[in-house]
């Protein structure tokens, strides 16, 4: 190979890496972080999965919410899905929303995964990535149990049935109910 050739693909490569710094640097400049406790939870409007309309987090002012943040190729949300069943089952006559939203996803899939766990809460599309990232969601299942005024009373960043997060999800779940 050339001095000048070397010179050139050395220049390239150098290149290659500046430009992914400057991304990286970009994106975090840019990252959303996630709502923490006691925070008003960032206001969004998502159309339904069933595609009849949109939801608006709004609308629920008044009521206690639980947001889950789920994908359909995501092992650790098949393993919840029955559970926010079961609790929405218990929680929705205490006035308890639940919002299942699908983090990039193909629709048909979420669909599959929906009629798949029998899931009968209302379930939304965030195709974009827009809602998802101002919720600072990195990973899923990610969980937030908002109060009526449309706080944080909690942030579970995994499986609501991972021991350490099903006494914290109860005791959100019901903080939230009473208030």
């Amino acid at each position: 190979m050339t001095r000048r050739l070397k010179v050139a693909a050395q220049l390239v490569a150098l290149g290659g890496v500046a430009g992914l710094l400057a991304l990286l640097v970009w994106q975090l400049g840019h990252q959303h972080h996630a709502p923490g406790v006691g925070a008003v939870a960032p206001a969004f409007s998502l159309r339904r999965l069933d595609g009849a309309g949109k939801v608006s987090l709004a609308a629920y002012r008044g009521r206690p919410v639980v947001l889950n943040f789920w994908a359909s190729w995501c092992e650790p949300c098949k393993s919840e899905a029955a559970v926010l069943e079961r609790d929405w089952a218990s929680y929705h006559s205490r006035g308890v929303v639940f919002l299942g939203v699908d983090y990039h996803d193909l629709a048909s899939d979420a669909r599959r995964f929906v009629s798949a766990h029998a899931l009968s809460f209302t379930m939304l599309q965030d195709g974009s990535g827009r809602v998802t990232g101002r919720y600072g969601i990195s990973q899923v299942p990610e969980t937030y149990v908002l109060d009526r005024q449309g706080r944080v009373v909690a942030h579970l960043a995994g499986p609501i049935t991972n021991p350490g997060f099903s006494l914290k999800f109860r005791s959100a779940l019901a903080e939230a109910a009473a208030a």
